[in-house]
């Protein structure tokens, strides 16, 4: 990691002259790129083209003028590094408040990693990521944003990975009215409920959230609303015998090479060929297959029957395991619908809102208080 201090800032007409010391205690060198800002050449950077390397133990100092304002992002210029997780927000808000104000606003940096069984360290110079976070963490352990019935809503949203991803929210329109280059004219704001965040974007979106519940926001692609990527391809149920591990690209992703599309050569798998020690054993998991939950507790009779390749989805319930202050008064078995790039925006009536920010001042976390969720069905 690094150390970044600000350490003067000062206003003239209508600039902030800011400045930043950096001090390298990585293991190898770096330098701190401020991606959108409009800096001079030398405080760009870029190794050797603007600036010297940052040597580890090395201290360096980033002074320059400041007259944007927007959502903003600083990241090491190491592409390795960056992939690592080196990314901060850059806030630079206006001398005069944005209109309509916002009363909640919010910054989500959206990432993506390599991550392999029994790998502790992410695979950096992998072509595909398996494990999908919001602000480093993935659902349902990234934490619920909490709003008042009524209070008008930003999401800033930047996104530094290998991937674009189509954000969307549910019960809930929303205006683009940001980009990483700064706030966009009001003229040019049109409402949508999902917008595309490209590699080393932001967008801003706002909403009045007027409508209470609890509203998913989340990638909408489909791999990456569920974490560790599982092929799909051949027979799901495979509880006893477990799914196996280590599997090349080209298996991982449906390519057939030898057999039939059922066939065990393309049966569930982890792993994308993202690492040396998956090729020397190919050990198996038994985490695909039928859920033991779904089978005793919603399924009808008929449905517990085994039909072959189904069940296609995994439910994982582990509320206890992420409870917060923020998932006070969640229905139980909640968590069994967040996997991966997933969070929550939730819409609170005043009494449910004061309650939970008074937990969070106490650091109040227990299991979900809510009420179960009724079938709108009766027999």
């Amino acid at each position: 990691m690094f150390t970044l201090r600000s350490t003067f800032a000062y206003e003239s007409e209508h600039r902030f002259a800011q400045g930043f010391i950096v001090t390298n205690k990585l293991p190898e060198a770096t330098t701190v790129h401020w991606h959108g800002l409009e800096v001079p050449l030398n405080m760009d950077g870029v190794p050797f083209i603007s600036q010297p390397l940052i040597e580890p133990g090395q201290t360096f100092v980033y002074e320059y003028t400041v007259h944007q304002n927007g959502t903003f992002f600083y990241h090491c210029h190491m592409a390795m590094q960056e992939m690592m997780g080196m990314i901060g927000l850059f806030i630079i808000h206006p001398k005069q408040p944005y209109s309509p104000r916002v009363d909640k606003d919010f910054g989500l940096i959206l990432q993506g990693w390599a991550l392999l069984p029994n790998n502790p360290i992410p695979n950096s110079l992998a072509m595909e990521f398996n494990w999908l976070t919001i602000n480093g963490k993935a659902g349902p352990a990234t934490t619920p944003m909490i709003v008042k019935q009524g209070e008008r809503v930003r999401l800033r949203i930047v996104n530094l990975g290998m991937d674009h991803h189509p954000m969307h929210i549910h019960g809930n329109q929303f205006y683009v009215t940001g980009t990483e280059g700064g706030r966009a004219p009001e003229s040019t704001w049109f409402p949508g409920n999902t917008v595309i965040v490209g590699v080393a974007q932001a967008r801003d979106v706002e909403f009045d959230a007027i409508y209470a519940g609890h509203w998913m926001f989340h990638c909408h692609l489909p791999h990456h609303m569920m974490n560790q990527m599982l092929s799909m391809a051949g027979p799901m149920t495979q509880a006893g015998r477990g799914v196996q591990t280590g599997k090349g690209m080209e298996e991982g992703m449906g390519v057939i090479r030898q057999g039939h599309a059922l066939s065990e050569d393309l049966a569930p798998g982890l792993g994308r060929g993202m690492g040396d020690s998956t090729e020397k054993e190919r050990n198996t998991t038994n985490l695909a297959g039928p859920s033991p939950h779904l089978q005793q507790n919603t399924l009808s009779e008929t449905n517990k029957k085994r039909v072959p390749g189904y069940p296609q989805d995994m439910f994982m319930i582990m509320d206890e395991e992420v409870a917060k202050p923020e998932t006070y008064k969640l229905p139980p078995r909640w968590t069994a619908s967040m996997m991966g790039m997933m969070t929550l925006v939730r819409v609170l009536p005043p009494d449910v809102y004061e309650e939970v920010q008074r937990r969070t001042r106490e650091g109040i976390a227990e299991p979900p208080t809510g009420q179960p969720v009724q079938s709108p069905h009766k027999h």
